[in-house]
């Protein structure tokens, strides 16, 4: 049997969880990782070409071709750029994977606040400090 126990505090890291979650997310796939110093396209005349700026993430980036245009440069994990770029991209898939098991735990602890005298809140605590 299922006991409601909603207080603001578990709202609130309920909420806060999902929202950690998703800015994870949202960070791996963003394309403004580096970004370039402002150019002006050189197949534009001067009075007319506006500047921009190429961006690159860990596997997509944004470049002028005809105008701005963003995309993947790397279609499997091998043309990823560098080592270090495939490093953090394993490891903040794994974050990811982390707080996205504990945003939908969280959801549970509306009704069971342990599990085998486990408090799930100390447990997900952790396992958020570890992503």
């Amino acid at each position: 049997m299922c006991h409601v126990i909603v207080t603001c505090r578990s709202m609130l890291w309920t909420l806060l969880s999902i929202a950690a979650a998703f800015s994870e997310l949202i960070a791996f796939l963003s394309t403004d990782w580096l970004v370039g110093f402002p150019r002006v396209p050189d197949s534009a005349p001067e009075a007319s070409g506006e500047a921009y700026r190429p961006t690159l993430g860990l596997f997509g980036r944004c470049v002028f071709v005809g105008r701005v245009m963003c995309g993947p440069y790397a279609l499997t994990f091998d043309e990823i750029a560098s080592g270090f770029w495939k490093a953090a991209a394993i490891f903040l898939a794994i974050g990811i994977l982390l707080l996205s098991a504990v945003a939908f735990t969280s959801i549970f602890t509306i009704c069971f606040q342990s599990i085998m005298r486990k408090s799930i809140f100390n447990v997900c605590g952790l396992l958020q400090g570890i992503a």
